[in-house]
């Protein structure tokens, strides 16, 4: 393997999906900013119309189980969309 084919973890972003208790739909993506920190991007939908687009980012996740990352960026992009709206 050479070097230019391996893909440093902060480069890789993993999509997520999902729907907010008020009814938006959202798009999103996330990568790990650094070992406990991860950064987020989401745009939300209604009806298919975008609404908006809002940014994040989660520290201190050492005890996080890496099977839980999803369902922690999910919360924190409702939380960020509620408290926006």
């Amino acid at each position: 393997m050479l070097d230019h084919d391996i893909i440093p973890k902060t480069t890789i972003m993993t999509s997520v999906s999902g729907k907010t208790t008020n009814g938006f739909t959202y798009e999103g993506e996330y990568d790990h900013a650094n070992v406990d920190r991860i950064t987020w991007s989401a745009t939300y939908r209604r009806d298919g119309l975008f609404f908006g687009m809002r940014h994040g980012r989660i520290n201190e996740l050492l005890g996080i189980p890496l099977e839980e990352v999803d369902d922690v960026v999910k919360d924190d992009i409702e939380l960020t969309w509620m408290q926006s709206s």
